[in-house]
């Protein structure tokens, strides 16, 4: 697969570099999209990543009350779960700003997400789409979101949120599905350590579809921000 056209890759040799490089970036794509219509969405990632750079977004001289925020994906959980994306971004992100952006949830109080997912696709279809900018991570079996290897993508999925099943987790998800990704106007990864950068250098030399970031590079072109520790 060529992705000479499809990846531009940003080293940064200090994770706290890195940080301030995707801030940036996140407030030129959020400002451009600010610049032609009244609202700009964003949607982050959960996991462990975004503990590095949401602290210095939300430093960020935005106007926040025009940006539009979800998730990439959400265990099904309770919010006070210590596993809930939406607790860690309260904690981090939301928590303590003056001037906040409207954050739809992905979680609702339904016992399976299955029995949800007509109420977050009516959510998410009220926010400024497609999405302006998708910042992801890339798990080590290559999945993105919570869309696992093995699961059926279609960039022509009716919904913008489908449930997922881990491998090897307790818990469902609720994910963003593959369409809505493909339609971002744009999508950043962040890649964290040697092995993370070393599994990307494999999955961009790959040509196995069903694993979900090498299929997305099939359908449209990220930005990826590295660093080896």
């Amino acid at each position: 697969m060529s992705t000479d056209k499809l990846i531009v890759r940003h080293y940064f040799d200090e994770p706290c570099k890195l940080a301030d490089g995707i801030a940036r970036f996140a407030a030129t794509s959020l400002l451009e999209s600010l610049a032609s219509k009244n609202f700009a969405s964003l949607v982050l990632p959960g996991g462990k990543t975004p503990r590095l750079f949401l602290p210095q977004l939300g430093k960020l001289n935005l106007p926040w009350e025009r940006i539009q925020l979800t998730l990439s994906d959400e265990r099904w959980v309770s919010t006070t779960n210590p596993d809930s994306n939406e607790r860690q971004l309260r904690e981090i992100f939301l928590k303590g700003m003056s001037s906040a952006p409207r954050f739809i949830p992905l979680k609702t109080d339904h016992a399976h997400p299955k029995e949800a997912l007509s109420i977050i696709d009516a959510h998410l279809a009220g926010m400024s789409l497609p999405f302006d900018l998708a910042i992801l991570g890339i798990g080590e079996d290559g999945h993105i979101a919570s869309l696992f290897p093995g699961m059926t993508l279609d960039s022509h999925e009716a919904h913008l949120c489908q449930v997922a099943t881990p491998p090897a987790a307790p818990s469902l998800r609720i994910s963003l599905s593959f369409r809505t990704l493909v339609e971002a106007r744009q999508v950043a990864f962040v890649i964290l350590g040697k092995s993370k950068r070393q599994l990307l250098d494999r999955l961009l030399s790959s040509m196995d579809e069903t694993i979900p970031f090498v299929k997305l590079l099939q359908h449209r072109s990220v930005t990826v921000f590295e660093s080896d520790t």
